[in-house]
């Protein structure tokens, strides 16, 4: 286990609270962020993912909570966190009326740009995200993924070391969300970390290095998507045979098993370690049978999203409530 330092964290948040009358949104959440990371925050709609977001980036304040974004303390130096930060909303900044490039230079001059300097930053985002063929044309004209692009590289313009994506591909096609993944690869790998929400869960498993899931304003379970796919049971490994003699050894000398007699397989609980594999190849080398074919089946995020998240399930059980670290 690694210990993450304060002076290695890009977003601290302990005891995170929120509330609109008598309606808790974020019920006291801790959330800690590494440099350099993506972070995953999951939910159903109404969870109080955007509320985080909102909180974090200044634009809302909260109830409670020790917050710290880019080194500084939220409520006494939120000058600070908006010069660390940039913010990229569910819906785009982008103006339709004007040009790309107009858009890119707006926000030069609301960084306080030279001239200069601002034109020369526009015109290298708009080369970086594939814009400049189109950067002279109205932003009305431009695609869905093209507008997403054009919003990320606005917020770029201030050289944020920390960026929120609020549902940066909610709308998107797959091509367009497949490009959007490799520009927020492109952004980490330059250091930048980036606080993401999403509904998508294919998309926290490819991207986020930590995921935590939120549900009814309290984190259900945090942890990156392997940590999190062992919560939940229903993991195992399959053994298929395509001799039947071999099939029925396997199956009597191996009780635990589940048998498919007509499939020739056998189903063994396990959660997919290292460990537990290697025992099964030991025993099978042991018992001198050679499987065909061996699958391992862990459950994925959706599998994990809604045991956390379902009504039908205590939402205060330990399970739902435990942290992987």
């Amino acid at each position: 286990m690694t210990t993450t330092t304060s002076h290695s964290l890009a977003i601290s948040a302990k005891g995170l609270r929120k509330a609109y009358g008598d309606k808790t949104v974020l019920d006291g959440i801790d959330l800690l962020v590494p440099t350099g990371t993506v972070f995953a925050l999951l939910g159903p709609n109404g969870a109080g993912k955007t509320t985080a977001v909102k909180i974090l980036s200044t634009l809302i304040s909260a109830d409670a909570g020790d917050l710290h974004v880019g080194g500084h303390d939220l409520a006494a130096e939120p000058q600070a966190v908006r010069a660390a930060i940039g913010v990229t909303g569910q819906f785009s900044a982008v103006d339709g009326l004007i040009t790309g490039e107009e858009n890119m230079l707006l926000m030069a001059d609301l960084h306080h740009l030279p001239k200069s300097e601002g034109r020369r930053v526009a015109a290298e985002l708009l080369d970086r995200f594939d814009l400049t063929d189109a950067a002279k044309k109205p932003a009305a004209t431009y695609s869905g993924g093209m507008k997403r692009r054009l919003d990320i590289a606005m917020t770029l313009v201030g050289n944020p070391r920390i960026i929120f994506l609020d549902e940066p591909t909610t709308g998107l096609d797959p091509r367009s969300r497949h490009n959007m993944w490799a520009i927020i690869r492109r952004l980490v790998s330059d250091g930048v970390t980036v606080f993401l929400t999403t509904q998508y869960l294919e998309e926290a498993d490819e991207l986020a290095d930590r995921i935590a899931v939120l549900n009814d304003g309290r984190l259900a379970a945090e942890g990156s998507a392997e940590e999190l796919k062992r919560l939940i049971p229903g993991g195992h490994v399959r053994l298929r045979f395509t001799d039947p003699e071999t099939y029925r050894a396997a199956a009597a000398a191996l009780r635990e098993a589940t048998p498919d007699d007509e499939a020739l397989s056998l189903q063994i609980p396990s959660g997919g370690t290292q460990r537990e594999l290697r025992a099964i190849l030991d025993w099978l080398d042991t018992a001198g049978i050679e499987a065909d074919e061996l699958t391992v089946h862990t459950p994925d995020l959706d599998d994990v999203f809604f045991a956390l998240t379902s009504a039908t399930l205590p939402s205060q059980t330990d399970q739902s409530k435990e942290t992987v670290r």
